[in-house]
């Protein structure tokens, strides 16, 4: 997968978590994050990585993004791994 397609679908997947009331706290508390860095690190490969990491965590999450963008179920994943500073992500 190109890198440019890898973000793409990182964008879909950062526009669809930010919509999603139950997920978004979740992925905040998770990450660290704030409701700012998600619009400030939108061009953040590892930022975009990591919201990739976080979806793909929960195959029911994987499900109900790929079925709301017209993805295949392993795409997120690919996606993840074919972002630079991907490597670099570390939950613990």
């Amino acid at each position: 997968m190109s890198p440019e397609r890898a973000e793409q679908i990182a964008i879909s997947a950062l526009i669809w978590l930010s919509t999603n009331e139950e997920l978004l706290p979740i992925f905040l508390g998770a990450s660290g994050a704030s409701a700012q860095d998600l619009r400030a690190q939108v061009g953040d490969p590892a930022f975009l990585a990591s919201v990739l990491e976080f979806i793909t965590m929960d195959d029911a999450w994987v499900m109900a993004f790929c079925d709301a963008e017209g993805l295949k179920y392993e795409e997120p994943l690919r996606a993840r791994y074919s972002l630079m500073g991907a490597e670099d992500i570390h939950w613990t």
